[in-house]
C-alpha cells in the first residue's frame, strides 16, 4: 500500500470491468462509494471489494468517475455536475470529442470547468465486475483530456486519479484523443473482427492448420459487441478515415494479387507493391514503443520444445535465469492433440547464443534461433 494522491470520497457511477477495477486500485486508502443503475451490479461490484454502496447521506464526494458505456456518458456527466456541485466529475470512455461537446451543451460552461474527460487505455476480452482487477491500469498509458474551460483544480484530481490507479500519465485534447485511438485501438478491432469473421464458415480442416498468429490477429475479436458498436459510431469519422487509406491499400494489394494470378508471380509491378507492403509493416512495428515504453529494441528469439506438464515453464524461467540473461518477452504456442507445445524466448540478440548454447546443455531440446 502506498499513499494517495486522490482526496475521498469517490463516487464510481458505473460498475462493470472499469468501474469496479478502479475502485480496488483505489481502495482502501481511498474511500469508494459504487452506483451504477442495476442495483444487481453494484452489489456484485461491492461484492468482489471494489467499494460500498451505502453512499446515500454521505459527504458528497470529491471526484466522481463515470464509468458507463460510451452512449450515455454525457448525459450521466452533465447529471453528476449538477448533483454534486463542487465535486470534479470525469469519466473513462474511450471516445472523447462529441462527449465533451454534449457536456458542456448540457452542463453549461460554468459547472463544466468541473469536468476533466479521461481514459485509461485498459481493458481485456471479459467484462463485468467479476474481472475486475485492481492492477489492469498499472503501467498503462492513462490520457487526461481537458477542455478549454477545465479548471486546474479539475485537472490536477484528474492527473492524481490516473496516477493512483499506476497509469502512465498522457495529455491530449479531445480530437488529438480520438484521431490517436482510431488508428492504435478502434481500427484494429474492425480488421480484428473482420478476419476473425472469415472463420464462422471455414472448414473444419482449415482451422486444424491454425497457429498462433492466427490467434495473435483474432484476440481481440473476441470483445463486447455492444461495447464496440458504442464505440465505433461514436468515432465513426476518425476511424472511417483509417479505415480508408487501409481500403485503397488493400485495393492495390488485390490487384497485384489478381495480376500475379493472371501473368504469373513476375509480372510487373507485383513483387514492388507485396514488398512495400511489408516493408511498411516492418517499419510500423518498429515504431511501436518497446520495453518500458522506449524505444522499440530488436530482439533475437529462441524456441524450446516444452512438455505440458506441471513445473516446466518455471524450470525453463529458473535455467535462463541462472544463466544470467534476462527474458523480455515470451509466447507460447501449443501443439494441437499433443501435451507440448514451443515456448519462444525473445533475448537481447547477444545474448541469444549463450542462451542457446545454456539451455541445451540442460537438456532442452532447442528448435530454432532467429536474430
Amino acid at each position: 500500500m502506498s499513499a494517495k494522491l486522490t482526496a475521498g470520497p469517490v463516487l464510481i457511477i458505473g460498475t462493470g470491468l472499469l468501474g469496479a477495477s478502479l475502485g480496488l486500485a483505489l481502495r482502501p486508502e481511498v474511500e469508494v462509494y459504487l452506483r451504477d443503475s442495476s442495483p444487481a451490479g453494484a452489489a456484485l461490484a461491492r461484492d468482489v471489494g471494489a467499494g460500498r454502496t451505502d453512499w446515500a447521506g454521505r459527504p458528497e464526494p470529491s471526484l466522481v468517475v463515470v464509468a458507463t458505456p460510451p452512449d450515455v456518458v454525457a448525459e450521466v456527466v452533465a447529471g453528476a455536475l449538477a448533483e454534486f456541485p463542487r465535486a470534479v466529475v470525469t469519466d473513462v470512455a474511450s471516445i472523447k470529442a462529441d462527449v465533451e461537446t454534449d457536456v458542456l451543451l448540457l452542463a453549461g460552461p460554468e459547472a463544466a470547468r468541473r469536468y476533466v474527460g479521461s481514459h485509461p487505455m485498459a481493458g481485456r476480452e471479459r467484462t463485468g465486475a467479476l474481472a475486475a482487477d485492481g492492477s489492469l491500469f498499472l503501467g498503462r498509458p492513462w490520457v487526461v483530456v481537458p477542455h478549454a474551460g477545465s479548471s486546474d483544480e479539475a485537472i490536477n484530481a484528474v492527473r492524481s486519479l490516473a496516477v493512483d490507479a499506476g497509469g502512465v500519465l498522457h495529455q491530449l485534447s479531445a480530437r488529438e484523443h480520438d484521431a490517436a485511438v482510431a488508428l492504435v485501438s478502434h481500427v484494429p478491432q474492425v480488421v480484428s473482427s473482420l478476419l476473425a469473421g472469415r472463420l464462422v464458415e471455414a472448414p473444419a480442416g482449415a482451422l486444424d492448420l491454425a497457429g498462433q498468429g492466427l490467434r495473435d490477429v483474432t484476440r481481440i475479436a473476441a470483445s463486447s459487441e455492444r461495447m464496440w458498436t458504442a464505440i465505433l459510431t461514436q468515432n465513426s469519422a476518425p476511424v472511417r478515415a483509417v479505415l480508408a487509406q487501409l481500403q485503397v491499400e488493400l485495393s492495390g494489394v488485390i490487384e497485384a494479387l489478381a495480376a500475379a494470378e493472371q501473368a504469373g508471380p513476375e509480372a510487373p509491378g507485383v513483387h514492388g507493391t507485396l514488398g512495400a507492403l511489408l516493408r511498411g509493416g516492418n517499419e510500423g512495428v518498429a515504431r511501436i514503443p518497446g520495453k518500458h515504453g522506449g524505444a522499440g529494441t530488436r530482439f533475437g528469439r529462441l524456441t524450446v520444445l516444452i512438455s505440458d506438464e506441471p513445473g516446466q515453464l518455471g524450470q525453463l524461467f529458473t535455467d535462463a535465469g541462472e544463466a544470467g540473461i534476462s527474458i523480455e518477452d515470451v509466447t507460447i504456442e501449443h501443439a494441437r492433440g499433443k501435451k507440448m507445445g514451443m515456448v519462444e524466448l525473445s533475448v537481447l540478440p547477444a545474448h541469444l547464443s549463450d542462451l542457446a548454447a545454456e539451455l541445451t546443455r540442460r537438456g532442452w531440446r532447442i528448435v530454432e534461433t532467429e536474430v
